[in-house]
């Protein structure tokens, strides 16, 4: 599969969203962070955002829900108008219930994982997912500084996706800039969510354009890629 960039409007002008929504034509998605400042020490926007979003841009909404009780409100973004819906398997009850009924409403689903959680324990949940996202900072604010001490962890999410047979997406959040979407891709992730990396550019659509061509000049030569 050809690189995915995913665009964060948490690094985009709150008070212009439809217009920086708009500055980053080409892109795959857009990348909703939605934080309830209980599951991450910060607060950003909700369900009533997110629909204005959908009706502004024609862009697919990619909304990774921060926040405690997943199960209650995961729901009610496919409601809202996104097309893949992201919650993390720290704060689901039943994570296989949950991406089940995102599926049935439409959406894409999708489990996350902060840094210190391994994949390992949820290998037998993969099946029920579209994509995993492995974050690389702590989930919370934008602007950190990535973690290469993810790079194994990706590498072994790849292989286990492999080992199942699977049209499983692998996304990558955090820190993710031109200096580091090469690592990424050459370690397995396909989707890549940039917020600093483009919203930061003097032209975010060009940079959504060089970032996907590396993303993809280094999956082809992966080896992970060749053997797929």
């Amino acid at each position: 599969m050809a690189a995915q960039i995913s665009p964060s409007i948490l690094s985009a002008d709150f008070a212009r969203l439809a217009d920086e929504a708009r500055a980053v034509d080409g892109a795959d998605w857009l990348h909703v962070d939605v934080m309830d400042n209980h599951f991450v020490p910060n607060l950003t926007l909700g369900v009533p955002v997110v629909e204005s979003l959908a009706r502004a841009t024609d862009t697919p909404l990619d909304c990774h829900l921060m926040i405690e009780a997943p199960d209650r409100w995961a729901p009610q973004y496919v409601e809202a108008g996104a097309s893949s819906v992201t919650f993390h398997v720290e704060a689901a009850a039943a994570p296989v219930r949950l991406a089940r009924e995102i599926r049935a409403k439409g959406a894409r689903a999708s489990m996350a994982l902060k840094p210190a959680t391994p994949i390992e324990p949820y290998e037998d949940l993969l099946p029920e997912l579209d994509m995993l996202l492995i974050m690389t900072v702590e989930p919370g604010f934008g602007g950190q500084a990535f973690l290469d001490i993810m790079l194994p962890k990706i590498r072994r999410t790849r292989e286990l996706i492999a080992k199942h047979g699977l049209e499983l997406w692998l996304q990558v959040d955090g820190g993710v800039s031109a200096e580091t979407i090469e690592r990424c891709a050459e370690a397995g992730a396909d989707v890549f969510v940039a917020g600093s990396a483009v919203y930061g550019a003097s032209d975010p659509a060009e940079a959504v354009r060089a970032l996907r061509s590396q993303a993809d000049e280094a999956t082809a030569k992966a080896s992970w890629a060749c053997s797929h």
